[in-house]
């Protein structure tokens, strides 16, 4: 092997790391909102979250650095895979679902509840009494990432072209510009979504005030927004490392 031809094999595998280091965060984090979810809602100043939100910043952090560094298509093909694993999971739930369960009385003990009150789910329906923790967890969590598919395929992919649509529009110049402007339009997208799509039939069923979920969305695009400005200096940062290190001396083009 040539010298030239050693040095391309190096920087190849440089970039391949680093694209696979942003996607695992990416996908991580897109995973773990969909396992905790709106399994707990947390205070954060005058914010009202579902703990699930807390890692979702991190995916748009990612879909920008990649669509920085490895142009549009990378970042839609990260999206795609992201959206089949959201499909994965659902489905695997689904299955879980719909295989009979053992008989009641030989599963171990931490398997099923013993509710004090009736408990009211996010589909508008109820349970109370004894109930199995796997039937539970279904329940508060499919629609949950049905939601989350819904509004992570507008948002996403909302994000990506904004993004190098400002890019263009700018010819490459004021990444600042393209990072906010880009997750502070595909958020506002993806809270009205998301929150619209957990809790619609809540709202509908007059379980859920419409004031409520308003709060729910404003709260959840407020985090959202103060992590895309935080993140800006951490984009700049990233983008002034990573360029030279892979040799990316010109921005990519959409």
């Amino acid at each position: 092997m040539s010298e030239f031809a050693h040095s391309n094999s190096i920087i190849q595998e440089r970039r391949e790391r680093v694209f696979l280091v942003l996607a695992g965060f990416f996908l991580c984090a897109m995973t773990l909102l969909n396992v905790i979810g709106i399994t707990r809602f947390i205070q954060l100043g005058p914010m009202q979250l579902a703990v699930g939100v807390l890692a979702y910043p991190l995916t748009f952090l990612c879909t920008d650095l990649i669509s920085e560094l490895y142009g549009r298509a990378r970042a839609n093909f990260m999206v795609t895979v992201g959206l089949v694993l959201n499909g994965f999971i659902l489905g695997i739930m689904w299955l879980a679902n719909a295989l009979p369960a053992i008989d009641p009385s030989t599963q171990p003990p931490w398997q099923t509840l013993s509710l004090a009150s009736e408990v009211g789910l996010p589909d508008g329906s109820s349970v109370n009494g004894s109930v199995e923790l796997f039937s539970l967890i279904y329940a508060n969590t499919t629609g949950a990432i049905f939601a989350s598919m819904v509004a992570y395929v507008v948002a996403q992919y909302v994000d990506v072209y904004v993004f190098h649509w400002i890019k263009k529009k700018t010819k490459g110049k004021h990444l600042w510009l393209r990072n906010n402007g880009s997750t502070l339009i595909s958020q506002a997208v993806d809270s009205l979504a998301v929150i619209s799509v957990t809790f619609g039939a809540v709202i509908l069923a007059g379980d859920m005030a419409l004031s409520v979920a308003i709060g729910l969305m404003l709260s959840n695009y407020a985090f959202k927004l103060v992590s895309a400005l935080a993140d800006t200096p951490i984009i700049y940062l990233l983008v002034h490392k990573l360029r030279p290190y892979l040799e990316l001396d010109t921005p990519n083009q959409p």
